[in-house]
């Protein structure tokens, strides 16, 4: 078996935005696989680093983004441990340090892709994890992994499936001092957060996750204010009446400069539409 060859974790180099003519799904590439394999093995000895590359490789030239970060996820399980929560433990243990400044992060990141994906996957059902529920030790998977990529698109398949504990653990963490794991509260509940999975019961009703949003509409970090705006705004796109009510009552009451920046950032789609509530919001915000 092949030995990493420096002892610490890494991941590909990668530009820091969309570059024209390389498609994104060579962020997932030979690169990718290496420092992944790399990394497991520094804390996993007994991983078959050849036949988990060769798997990772098969048929990835024909495939998106996503579907490798999937793809990959599904070869992970195969050389892992049966269990979820000792293949999780794992994966975990192989992640580089966490990041704690409130820039966004680069492209270089989407290398966690196929580890969001394997939390969605295998993290809700009891069968991969020998009948215990491993919603708890999905939760912790997921706040480490935000702190170096996102789980914002992990996230979405527990509050479809399991809803109230969902929010239930997002709304505690909106008090995190991590700003990456407050915007996750925001960006994961998103109803149509772009890429990710619909949330039909959010689309339908978003009065669950408004406390949510309430608790992080003055957060100290633009960062997650940008996200709480966005996730107003996607809420207009179905209920414009929910997000007008609400930024006229944050209007109302005091309001700071960024609270006012907030507002026209979460109604400025309508306003550009010529809705005349939003336009009116706009002006009353400046």
């Amino acid at each position: 078996m092949k030995r990493a060859t420096t002892h610490l974790p890494r991941i590909p180099a990668a530009p820091s935005s969309i570059q024209k003519g390389i498609p994104l799904k060579q962020l997932l590439g030979p690169d990718a696989i290496d420092c992944l394999a790399h990394n497991i093995l520094l804390v996993y000895p007994r991983f078959d680093e050849a036949s988990f590359r060769g798997g990772a490789l098969a048929g990835l030239d024909a495939l998106a983004l996503m579907q490798r970060g999937r793809h990959i996820a599904a070869v992970l399980r195969q050389y892992l441990p049966n269990l979820y929560r000792h293949a999780t433990r794992i994966l975990l243990a192989s992640l580089t340090p966490p990041r704690t400044e409130v820039a966004a992060f680069g492209l270089a990141e989407f290398f966690y892709l196929p580890h969001s994906f394997f939390i969605a996957d295998y993290g809700l059902d009891p069968k991969y994890n020998g009948g215990t529920d491993p919603f708890y030790c999905s939760m912790h998977a997921l706040y480490a992994l935000t702190t170096r990529f996102t789980s914002e698109f992990a996230v979405r398949p527990f509050l479809i499936q399991q809803q109230d504990r969902t929010l239930s653990q997002l709304m505690a963490w909106t008090r995190d001092p991590n700003p990456h794991v407050r915007r996750l509260c925001s960006e994961g509940t998103r109803p149509r957060l772009p890429w990710g999975l619909r949330i039909p019961a959010l689309i339908a009703d978003p009065a669950p996750v408004l406390p949510i949003l309430e608790t992080l509409k003055d957060d100290p970090s633009l960062y997650v204010r940008r996200s709480v705006a966005n996730h107003l705004g996607d809420i207009g796109k179905d209920h414009a009446d929910v997000l007008f009510a609400i930024c006229e009552r944050w209007l109302r009451a005091n309001p700071s400069a960024d609270r006012k920046w907030l507002i026209r950032h979460a109604v400025r789609h309508p306003a550009k539409k010529g809705n005349e509530t939003a336009i009116k919001l706009r002006v009353a915000a400046r």
